[in-house]
């Protein structure tokens, strides 16, 4: 008598993706946290408690989070995605928060709220792939604890009516390391182009954001290409012929990207707008400037351009 093995399907638990973002990077807290700025903790924490039936207004992360929990619905078999909160509110004031969640149908269950303090201490914990906030120290702790992290920024709102998750990545000191960048402000962009060209057999170090670009991978994988809930780009200031590391390190890698702009030192800004980016990831502070004018931007303080 012969037996038939049943396959074991994943549920996905051990690959999933763990998104931790704050709340100020998920509401539209920019009024109460003016006051919280003026008046102190005391009349911050009246101020919320009085409206705690209030709806908050969706803030600049919000339609990435709506998007990146719909992947979850899929029925594919993906790895799944959990967004955690994590908040300086405290548990009284985070009521209006979770209230604001619960209206909007946001499936986000796990949440930390540290009355003031930082809340980088519990991004570990909580097993997050990436961080994104609003307050800059808890950024930089995060990436120098190995996380991935962006500082979300008040930028322009996502126009794209596309629903699809579209994510656009820098290369250098986001993605890869910022070793080649570090050439090209040291000793400028001719000695970079030769260092490329050189080194162009020779992938490149991976990056703060490298092992969110392969969680991002594992879910694509779940799907056929034309049918993928997920795009990428790379948009770089990187022009030929530095562009061939940059191919054989994602080949290399055993990742997709989907969309690669070599843009020379051209202005972001248009390009991402055009791709339909529902987030971009830069270190360059003059990047971020000019692309948070066109799609909701995180900058990533790491690396060369960050050290000063």
């Amino acid at each position: 008598m012969s037996s038939i093995e049943t396959p074991v399907v994943s549920d996905g638990i051990d690959d999933r993706l763990v998104v931790a973002i704050s709340s100020r990077a998920l509401f539209d807290l920019s009024e109460s946290h003016t006051l919280f700025e003026r008046e102190g903790l005391d009349a911050y924490r009246a101020y919320q408690m009085r409206r705690e039936d209030e709806l908050l207004a969706p803030g600049i992360a919000f339609p990435l989070v709506q998007k990146l929990l719909r992947l979850n619905q899929s029925g594919s078999g993906a790895p799944r995605v959990e967004v955690i909160l994590l908040s300086r509110n405290s548990a009284d004031t985070g009521l209006r928060i979770f209230n604001s969640i619960e209206h909007y149908g946001l499936a986000i269950e796990r949440a930390a709220f540290t009355n003031g303090a930082p809340t980088h201490a519990y991004i570990q914990p909580f097993e997050a792939d990436v961080f994104l906030s609003a307050h800059p120290e808890d950024v930089a702790h995060a990436l120098a604890a190995g996380v991935a992290a962006a500082t979300i920024l008040p930028s322009k709102a996502p126009t794209s009516a596309s629903a699809q998750l579209r994510i656009a990545f820098d290369g250098d000191a986001v993605l890869f390391g910022d070793e080649s960048e570090r050439v090209s402000q040291e000793q400028g962009l001719d000695a970079f182009h030769r260092h490329e060209t050189e080194h162009a057999s020779h992938p490149l170090p991976g990056g703060p954001f490298r092992g969110f670009l392969d969680a991002l991978h594992r879910i694509q994988n779940a799907f056929p290409l034309e049918r993928s809930p997920i795009r990428t780009a790379l948009v770089t200031a990187r022009s030929a012929p530095a562009h061939k590391r940059v191919i054989l390190t994602l080949r290399a890698w055993g990742v997709r990207i989907d969309e690669a702009l070599f843009l020379g030192g051209r202005d972001k800004g248009p390009f991402l707008e055009a791709f339909g980016a529902d987030i971009f990831f830069d270190d360059s502070r003059s990047n971020v400037e000019s692309a948070r004018r066109h799609v909701a931007t995180g900058h990533v303080p790491h690396g060369v351009s960050n050290e000063t």
